[in-house]
């Protein structure tokens, strides 16, 4: 019973000492110290002078001043984009230069007339979502 004492006792010891042996090493005074005087200065940044500015001319709009709804816009839909030769031609064969701007504003509008796409489109619109796995449909005879 002795020996099983001892025995634990010095497993418990040494579980308990394991975690403080990296501590040790000598004092902090025989440490390497950083050198305060060896730290060099930099020089500050300069910004190289920009020849190509031209100074404002009187009474002209300062570039900064936009509209405000003009950036949001710019900020969305990143302004205008060419387009590319094969997509303008389609869209301009679709009467895409005779779109009214505020279309879409129009189309919630409750005077809007809509046409009646039948009772299958109504079912699709309709359907419960899910994976599909179990969906059906009954075409009209």
């Amino acid at each position: 019973m002795t020996r099983a004492r001892t025995i634990l006792a010095l497993g418990t010891a040494t579980l308990l000492a394991a975690p403080l042996a990296g501590c040790g090493g000598g004092s902090g005074l025989n440490r390497v110290k950083p050198n305060e005087y060896a730290v060099a200065r930099q020089a500050p940044l300069v910004i190289p002078p920009d020849y190509a500015l031209v100074p404002p001319k009187p009474g002209a709009p300062r570039p900064q001043d936009q509209n405000p709804n003009t950036l949001a816009l710019e900020a969305l839909f990143g302004g205008p984009v060419q387009r590319p030769a094969g997509e303008a031609a389609v869209v301009e064969a679709a009467g895409g230069d005779q779109i009214a701007p505020g279309v879409r504003s129009e189309v919630g509008d409750p005077k809007t007339q809509v046409v009646d796409k039948g009772a299958t489109t109504r079912d699709i619109v309709a359907a419960p979502e899910g994976d599909g796995q179990a969906a059906r449909t009954k075409t009209p005879q």
